[in-house]
């Protein structure tokens, strides 16, 4: 049931989601105290519960849920897949410094050695080191943010390509992935001019990173483009966001805040304005 239900995860279908797992964790619940050998199964429809949650903020929920699910965790790479998850809760809820050392201490722990590293070792270790630089930047340590995301490029590139180890979409990463965070690196230190210049390297295919990985990497080219008062092209950003991923994009607060940029100190708004302002809960 829980590898049926992969494709709604990862094409952002929440409501669906919200209908079906309830079932799904009572059922894993069930198989649990049949059989002990069945708690990874739970770790991971935890583990995804958790991101789900994350994702909606719904940040106490989600904290249990991950917890719950480190707790079934039976080996180090998925534990780490995890504790990813847990800093970037951290960092939502604004604990920048908690996010940071979280996972400076399990990067430390699940460092591989890069001449015969797996590629779910790369992408545990990469994903750890960019938080920390996620972390680092928004607490005013370019130079940590800076050395950490050098790393996970390393990681990266010997990995090869982009890819997600174990068809597990969570752990979904690469140097395009890397590239992504980068550029959102530059968002958050107000520099949009790097942002559009960093966006043209990244390439575009049929292997991407996770949806809300690219559509939040979308968001901060919009943004970009919003400082630099190309509001058209920043407006069909999001229009493209909201046709791709309509549950996702109502969920962030960023968007929301670019829409409000490109309107706010318009006399009139056009009908896709109005509609999409509508769309994504705006007051306008």
């Amino acid at each position: 049931m829980l590898d049926d239900s992969m494709p709604l995860w990862k094409k952002d279908r929440y409501s669906e989601l919200a209908a079906l797992i309830p079932t799904l964790l009572r059922d894993a619940d069930t198989l649990v105290s049949l059989d002990r050998a069945a708690r990874p199964v739970r770790a991971r429809l935890l583990h995804l519960t958790g991101w789900l949650l994350t994702q909606t903020r719904q940040y106490d929920a989600a904290e249990l849920a991950l917890i719950r699910s480190l707790d079934d965790a039976d080996n180090p790479l998925d534990a780490a897949a995890i504790i990813s998850i847990q800093c970037w809760l951290l960092l939502r809820q604004g604990r920048l410094e908690d996010a940071r050392l979280l996972a400076l201490r399990w990067a430390d722990d699940v460092e591989p050695r890069i001449s015969r590293a797996s590629p779910r070792e790369f992408s545990a270790w990469g994903w750890l080191l960019l938080r920390v630089s996620a972390a680092a930047v928004r607490d005013n340590r370019p130079g940590e943010a800076d050395d950490a995301i050098r790393f996970a490029r390393t990681a990266a590139v010997a990995m090869g390509h982009e890819m997600a180890p174990g068809e597990d979409f969570l752990r979904a990463f690469g140097p395009i992935t890397v590239a992504m965070k980068r550029t959102e690196n530059a968002m958050v230190e107000d520099r949009p001019d790097k942002v559009l210049e960093l966006s043209q390297t990244i390439p575009t295919g049929d292997v991407r990173p996770t949806s809300n990985n690219r559509n939040r990497h979308l968001l901060d080219v919009a943004e970009a483009h919003r400082k630099t008062r190309a509001y058209g092209e920043s407006f069909e950003i999001l229009q493209r966001i909201r046709s791709d991923s309509p549950e996702w994009i109502t969920n962030q607060r960023y968007a929301r805040d670019i829409l409000k940029g490109i309107i706010g100190k318009r006399r009139t708004l056009t009908g896709e304005m109005r509609e999409l302002a509508d769309f994504v809960h705006l007051e306008y």
